[in-house]
């Protein structure tokens, strides 16, 4: 098996940690470069999430996009499936796909099998289930910081010593993007108040960009 992947710097690094089966060839494209038509699956770990129409790619193959603040049915394109792909995701031990497509999905398990990957088919919802769980224990750790309960280098600590998570809350949302956070508490406090955004982490993000 072929593949095609655009990544970005780090995203690549997080996949040769995670490896591939022997079998499989990998063409590794930079961010703004175009897939080329040889390949059995493109992964598309670029992909813009937050504005989908700028995503013109239509192909015939299936296609793995970074999605995980979009919907399959917001994405509304042909061979589509999500993977969180967001930074420290990818060469964890399991993936999490969506799909709102049976055949894809079927395709889909074809090539992660080829890949060698473990994985597992989640609900086409935003933020699959971890990157959700992530944006809620960051959210938690504002709401904490706001209300002067520690400093960022102090919570970042006792969470890792205390959970033994690899990075603390505020390194984790230095490392995927805070406006990533954001656009997914955004989206997710639509459906359910318990995902409301501190007031903190609205002003530091808005401050960013």
């Amino acid at each position: 098996m072929h593949i095609s992947v655009r990544a970005t710097r780090k995203q690549k690094e997080e996949l040769l940690q995670k490896g591939f089966a022997e079998n499989v060839s990998v063409e590794w494209l930079a961010e703004n470069e175009s897939f080329n038509h040889s390949a059995d699956a493109l992964f598309d770990l670029t992909f813009n999430d937050a504005q989908t129409s700028l995503n013109n790619l239509m192909d015939s193959r299936l296609v793995f996009a970074n999605a995980v603040n979009c919907t399959c049915t917001e994405i509304n394109k042909e061979n589509y499936v999500r993977i969180n792909a967001w930074t420290g995701f990818l060469n964890r031990s399991l993936i999490e796909v969506a799909s709102c497509s049976e055949q894809d999905k079927q395709h889909a398990a074809q090539v992660l099998d080829a890949l060698q990957w473990k994985y597992i088919f989640t609900p086409d919802d935003y933020g699959f289930i971890a990157a959700r769980i992530l944006a809620m224990i960051i959210n938690e750790a504002y709401f904490a910081l706001q209300e002067n309960v520690s400093t960022k280098q102090q919570i970042d600590i006792a969470m890792k010593l205390g959970t033994n998570y690899p990075y603390g809350p505020f390194e984790w949302s230095e490392k995927i993007g805070i406006d990533k956070i954001y656009l997914l508490l955004k989206k997710l406090s639509g459906k359910n108040k318990r995902y409301t955004i501190s007031d903190l982490l609205e002003q530091e993000t808005l401050n960013k960009f």
